[in-house]
């Protein structure tokens, strides 16, 4: 393989990681060394400890994702339960015993198998490869080292998993039953028919409201004074001078440079080390052959390439080497690219991999923003240190003027210039409608109603409402949780109780209706015939569709009664059960795929207990009960 390859292989890592962290189905990060003592493990795996940290830093990390997964749906309590926390310490334990086992089978990754994925995936975005590995806690080297072990995991499971049957015939039953069509005739009772029969009694009123009451109950609520501190609040209290801007200039010029960028395209006509005089010789007349031919219509250069290069990583893309840094390239390889000027194309460049001709096909200089131009940008930063600064100094004081002068909040509003806001009906939860409101933060609200800001009228603390935004408030008004009075939703409860009685008597007719299309089994009264089937979308309620496909067909015509609900009752006539005419052979196809990898996750399950009990685990105590924040 060239030598960027060789030279850069953990650029090489960037797409694995893409690719092969999502389908990671074990969690947490393990050196798969000891860290410790006794006292500060929770398993012991193969003779190796996994660590108290270690699976705290496996559950942070499955928190995180899941919050970037769920946003505001997130429920973190959801994953601090003893059963969560469990899961992810036999994942850990699940992982640390298959990687003894791929030790022991010998299973690697080797630089061919890298350069063959690089070949196949490599985009050659470094600074996603970069900002891969830090969010991983890791540094590059560290990364790479995690590609290759996990590529072998991969190999091991993906073996297992393999080796997964799916019996045709039960695939092919399954599959019957999906393509299986019932013609169904339909009858509705609708519910509002029955309506103008419902007498409502005011003693039905009062039992739906007493049943009901949870349905009624106001909960109690606050109107509440507040004032936020961000640092944009300050932005008016900073300045940043002419002076500071120059001086920041001056002593960060690199900042404000970018370097030449280059980018080149090659043609390589390999030579074997061990090739014999008249070897090296035929490849250098091919390059020389080559040559002419670029020479004589540049623009064929990625054509040639692609049908003439013999470097696997770069022909395909028409010899395409993307942004060419120092040090990526055996020296002449280099010195010739960084000679040519953009669309020169190179003589023949021979190398210790073979001969090689070369063209830059992107040349950007060097550029230098002067003073003027980065003026804005500089003065921008300054500014967000200065008011970063400022904030700290000031966030101290705000809390203490608060605390201080606890009756109000305009000691500390004027003291700082900060507006006094007000808001009405907040609840001590928060609201899923004003989820960006700085007020409808649990901790805010977890104070707004304390004793003491309710009973005592006096000032919350400030409350850290998001990034650098602290939030006070102070209690205006106090609502206590009360039940609506009967006679202000009686109306609403007499509709409810007419729309469930109405349904009762639908029901009830239904199911004499139905009791005597059974008897009779003609279909008198019933619709047009309609095709219900698992596969395509119901032509009649969902509820009756799924209904009609349970029920026993062994004896045509069959009958089934269903509550629609918001509806009335309706009464399904089954009057012809068969398979469809023309099967989707593709869906069928998948369908096998799919039993079979539900059968190759069952086995892989299977193989890793038998594994974990070669392994010698031993759960030596349960992990903290502290969550991972």
């Amino acid at each position: 393989m060239f030598e960027f390859i060789r030279t850069h292989k953990r650029l090489m890592q960037i797409l694995l990681m893409l690719l092969i962290l999502p389908s990671f189905v074990l969690v947490g990060v393990s050196s798969y060394q000891d860290k410790g003592g006794d006292a500060n493990a929770v398993a012991n795996v193969n003779g190796l400890k996994i660590t108290q940290q270690e699976w705290e830093s496996a559950q942070r990390s499955q928190i995180d994702r899941y919050r970037q997964m769920m946003g505001a749906q997130f429920d973190q309590k959801l994953f601090e339960t003893p059963e969560a926390k469990k899961a992810i310490l036999d994942n850990l334990i699940a992982e640390r015993a298959l990687s003894g086992e791929v030790a022991r089978n010998h299973l690697t990754i080797t630089d061919a198998i890298l350069a063959r994925f690089y070949q196949e995936q490599f985009s050659g975005d470094v600074e996603r490869y970069k900002a891969v590995a830090a969010a991983q806690g890791l540094t590059t080297v560290g990364l790479d080292a995690r590609v290759r072990r996990d590529l072998a995991m991969q190999q091991l499971t993906g073996a297992v998993e393999a080796t997964a049957f799916a019996p045709r015939t039960v695939a092919t039953r399954l599959s019957d039953i999906n393509d299986e069509e019932r013609e169904v005739q339909e009858l509705v009772l609708p519910a509002s028919e029955y309506a103008s029969q419902v007498k409502v009694t005011d003693e039905m009123v009062k039992a739906y409201y007493d049943k009901n009451g949870a349905m009624f109950q106001i909960p109690e609520q606050v109107k509440a004074e507040y004032v936020l501190f961000t640092p944009e609040t300050l932005e008016g209290q900073v300045a940043v001078s002419d002076a500071e801007i120059a001086d920041f200039y001056a002593k960060n010029q690199q900042r404000f440079a970018t370097k030449e960028e280059r980018k080149a395209s090659h043609i390589l006509i390999t030579v074997k080390k061990d090739a014999t005089a008249a070897e090296k010789a035929a490849a250098q007349a091919k390059a020389n052959a080559l040559l002419a031919q670029v020479k004589k219509n540049p623009a064929d250069f990625a054509k040639l390439a692609k049908e003439n290069s013999q470097d696997p990583g770069s022909a395909e893309l028409g010899g395409d080497l993307g942004v060419v840094e120092k040090g990526a390239f055996v020296k002449s390889v280099e010195d010739a690219i960084f000679q040519l000027k953009q669309g020169e194309i190179s003589g023949v460049v021979p190398s210790e991999y073979g001969f090689h001709i070369i063209t830059v096909t992107s040349l950007k200089p060097a550029m230098q923003k002067s003073l003027e131009q980065a003026k804005d940008e500089i003065a921008a930063e300054l500014k967000k240190q200065k008011m970063s600064k400022k904030y700290s100094e000031l966030a101290e004081q705000f809390n203490n003027t608060l605390y201080e002068q606890s009756e109000s909040l305009k000691p500390a509003a004027d003291k700082l210039k900060l507006k006094i806001e007000t808001v009405d009906n907040l609840t001590r939860t928060p609201s899923p409608a004003l989820a960006a409101a700085p007020y409808n933060n649990a901790k805010f609200l977890a104070a707004i109603f304390s004793d003491d800001a309710v009973k005592n009228k006096r000032n919350t603390e400030a409350v850290q409402a998001g990034p650098n935004t602290l939030i006070a408030g102070r209690v205006v008004e106090f609502r206590p949780a009360s039940k609506r009075p009967l006679a202000e939703v009686e109306a609403v409860i007499r509709q409810r109780v007419t729309v469930e009685e109405a349904a009762k008597l639908a029901h009830k007719a239904g199911e004499a209706k139905l009791a005597a299309a059974k008897a009779s089994g003609d279909a008198a009264g019933f619709g047009e015939a309609k095709v219900v089937s698992r596969i395509k979308q119901p032509a009649i309620n969902p509820a009756a569709a799924l209904a009609v496909l349970k029920a026993d067909v062994s004896k045509l015509p069959a009958y089934v009664g269903v509550d629609l609900p918001g509806q009335g009752y309706g009464v399904y006539r089954i009057g012809k059960v068969a398979q469809a005419a023309a099967p989707d052979a593709a869906r069928r196809k998948s369908e096998l795929e799919q039993i079979a990898s539900a059968l190759g996750q069952q086995d892989m399950y299977n193989y890793t207990e038998v594994i974990k009990q070669k392994a010698k685990v031993k759960v030596l105590h349960q992990p903290a009960a502290t969550a991972a924040k």
